[in-house]
């Protein structure tokens, strides 16, 4: 089937560039002018990846992304036109999996929409579950347990839990999670990687403040152990 991409832009000219790149790639695209709107064509027809720009009218993308992400664990793409930290910072708290500084390239677009299409590595022979303490986690069913109870994930987040369960207690640097979480091209930007690891820790801690499975090794980065 093909991938279906929802874009939310308010300003038609970007809108329509963003459509013809994307469609060049035989990818199917609905666009909103509004978050209201998006919300609206997400329930009644949900993408594959969904693009929101910060600034719109009305319901901004900070919004927009936490009523998305509280609907659906799709891949979601922050737009700014602003390089600011705390615009970023913001986003990726709101729930989105990556960011994209305006302007950008089609082809960067459609390479970031494919690393976040991109499935977690299926688990080494004899690995199909691994437990931390009361932290299970199975690859191959796509699911999270703390203490027997299901924990909801975006697939970035499972993803980068599952990076951290195939080495236990090995230390992870942000440069090789970036890598193997969301690809090439992100080097240097930790801020993915960092306020992930804080999003992670909000659901498989049972102390956030005090983590035990997720934990940092200061000027190394992170490891999860037992």
């Amino acid at each position: 089937m093909a991938i279906r991409v929802l874009t939310v832009e308010d300003d038609e000219r970007i809108r329509a560039s963003v459509k013809l790149a994307l469609e060049d790639e035989g990818w199917i695209v609905d666009e909103a002018p509004t978050g209201e709107d998006a919300i609206a064509i997400f329930r009644s027809t949900p993408a594959d990846v969904v693009l929101i720009d910060i600034m719109l009218p009305g319901i901004d993308g900070f919004e927009l992304c936490r009523t998305i992400r509280k609907l659906s664990d799709v891949p979601i793409v922050m737009v700014t036109a602003r390089v600011d930290t705390h615009d970023v910072v913001a986003g990726l708290e709101a729930g989105a999996d990556d960011y994209l500084t305006k302007p950008f390239a089609p082809k960067e677009l459609s390479a970031r929409i494919r690393a976040l299409l991109r499935r977690v590595r299926p688990s080494a022979p004899g690995h199909s579950k691994f437990v931390f303490g009361n932290l299970e986690i199975i690859p191959d069913e796509g699911k999270v347990t703390l203490g027997g109870k299901d924990v909801p994930l975006t697939k970035t987040e499972f993803r980068l839990l599952c990076e951290l369960a195939h080495d236990p207690n090995g230390v992870f640097s942000r440069e090789v999670l970036l890598d193997k979480v969301w690809g090439h091209g992100y080097f240097g930007d930790g801020r993915l990687v960092d306020v992930h690891i804080r999003r992670l820790r909000m659901k498989v801690e049972v102390d956030p403040a005090e983590p035990t499975h997720v934990v940092t090794v200061r000027g190394l980065g992170y490891r999860l152990q037992s």
